[in-house]
């Protein structure tokens, strides 16, 4: 792949051990003439990785490499949203629906990246207007009540005609990536990467809309409480509150931003094991079929 800047960016775990593939890109980058990077409270704890804000990063980095899990790695993506630059995962976490390799494969991979033997994902994110700045998230938006035990009351416009309220725990506004995430387990549905929609489910609703609700990707959401203060969580990270009465509105931006694939297969496959894990109904015959090749005969069933 082509270096412009000769930067490559590091998001990291904040407690796990990353060693192993941060000495991986270290050897290459050095091989190659590039700059290590990260944010300097990590770059501090990672040898030979220089330390960078985390704004010039985004501007500099000619490819972001996410070292965790899920959450790190949706912490790169709202890092380089709406850039071209491309994020890589590599899994140093639990389950991974978006990372893309181990880091026994980042040797691999690296080669493959460097030949240009790869293809770019992209993915949709909400934005979220209508308050300080406008800020992003990859998965979910969730909506509670400031006030502790209290339930989240909000109002729901879409495209600018009224449909009602939520009166719930939270509420849940998801992106087809995050309806896996608190979405599903709230009782919401899975949407198809591949369908550019947005899923609001309520969270134990009490009163108002008790039913999880399925817009277009074009759908303008505005959202308002009327009464408290709103907590607002964008991916499980970042955190605010907005007043009584101030207007939530949110979009989705499609292709915001590229995320490395390698095989697309595989990472399709990957994905199918991880939500069998999810509850997903799948007779022991169909669960075989997710179990790669050269391991089937072991993993086969008696028939009864």
């Amino acid at each position: 792949m082509g270096m412009r800047n000769n930067v490559l960016g590091l998001v990291v775990h904040p407690r796990n051990d990353v060693s192993e593939s941060v000495g991986t890109l270290v050897e290459l980058a050095r091989d190659h003439g590039v700059r290590v990077v990260a944010k300097p409270s990590d770059a501090v704890r990672l040898e030979g990785v220089e330390p960078m804000d985390e704004a010039e990063m985004a501007e500099r980095a000619d490819v972001v490499f996410s070292l965790g899990g899920d959450g790190t790695m949706l912490g790169a993506m709202r890092l380089v949203a709406g850039r071209p630059t491309p994020v890589l995962g590599v899994n140093h976490g639990n389950i991974g629906f978006l990372i893309e390799v181990s880091p026994e494969g980042l040797p691999a991979a690296l080669d493959r990246l460097m030949a240009d033997d790869f293809c770019l994902e992209p993915h949709s994110c909400l934005e979220l207007t209508g308050h300080d700045s406008p800020a992003r998230a990859f998965n979910d938006v969730v909506l509670t009540a400031s006030r502790p035990w209290t339930a989240v009351s909000l109002d729901l416009e879409i495209n600018g005609v009224r449909h009602g309220y939520f009166r719930s725990d939270a509420v849940v506004v998801c992106t087809p990536t995050g309806s896996t995430a608190y979405n599903y387990a709230a009782g919401g549905p899975i949407i198809s990467p591949s369908a550019p929609l947005i899923g609001l489910t309520p969270v134990a609703p009490m009163s108002g809309i008790t039913r999880p609700i399925v817009l277009g990707g074009e759908e303008t959401i505005l959202l308002r409480a009327p009464e408290y203060e709103t907590r607002l969580s964008l991916d499980g990270a970042e955190t605010f509150t907005v007043p009584a009465g101030a207007d939530m509105v949110l979009r989705m931006r499609p292709h915001a931003v590229n995320v490395v694939r390698f095989d697309k297969d595989i990472h399709g496959t990957r994905s199918r094991v991880k939500l069998s894990l999810l509850d997903l109904p799948l007779r022991p015959d169909q669960l075989v079929e997710l179990v790669p090749e050269h391991l089937r005969d072991r993993a086969r069933l008696p028939r009864l």
